[in-house]
């Protein structure tokens, strides 16, 4: 008579599967690096801005002054000086320009692709020959609106993802945007597929 037995794992392989798992499971958890371009034409609202830090600092260094002046110990003095009127008011008026520096400026996002999505986009807008012998390694007339709109990320309010910049949006910004933004443009977008979080450790 043949009895069958079962052989348990032994305990350190089931840690040791367990702690991979786990490891496994929050590197499947990664998300995609972002990276953020932002855009403001409005020179008064970021001249504001640095007035509003400037005077800030302004009443800052008078509060603390006035605390040498009037003997305030040194340990109540960062309480004293927040407390100032004079340094309420002035960071109330840079919260208030940077508010408006907010709704001034225009901010557009970038995901990194998955690395098969970057290959195949990469085939998909291969250099010419000239451009190949050039060393390039796509094609730099169509690959640039291409990247832009396969990573570019649009948010409603509600922060809900939608329907972002397409193809010809991405190569109307290109053909009519002064050349250093336009470059500005597209490296927010290459530069955020080619960033490496790991720290590759010296062996």
């Amino acid at each position: 008579m043949t009895t069958n037995t079962t052989t348990e794992p032994p305990a350190v392989a089931v840690a040791k599967d367990a702690h991979w798992s786990a490891k496994m499971a929050r590197l499947r958890a990664r998300k995609l690096p972002e990276r953020t371009l932002s855009i403001c034409d409005d020179q008064d609202a970021k001249t504001a801005v640095t007035e509003a830090a400037l005077a800030l600092a302004k009443a800052r260094a008078g509060a603390l002054a006035e605390c040498a002046e009037q003997g305030i110990r040194e340990e109540q003095r960062d309480a004293w000086v927040q407390s100032n009127p004079q340094v309420l008011a002035a960071d109330a008026a840079l919260v208030q320009a940077q508010d408006a520096l907010v709704d001034a400026t225009l901010t557009l996002t970038f995901r990194a692709l998955p690395r098969p999505v970057w290959e195949q986009l990469l085939r998909e807008h291969a250099p010419s020959e000239v451009q190949a012998d050039q060393g390039m390694e796509y094609n730099v007339d169509t690959f640039p609106a291409a990247l832009i709109s396969a990573c570019h990320v649009e948010r409603d309010a509600g922060e809900a993802e939608t329907e972002g910049m397409s193809v010809a949006d991405a190569q109307e910004l290109l053909d009519s945007w002064a050349d250093a933004e336009a470059k500005a443009l597209f490296t927010s977008a290459l530069v955020i597929n080619q960033t490496l979080r790991a720290d590759l450790g010296k062996g």
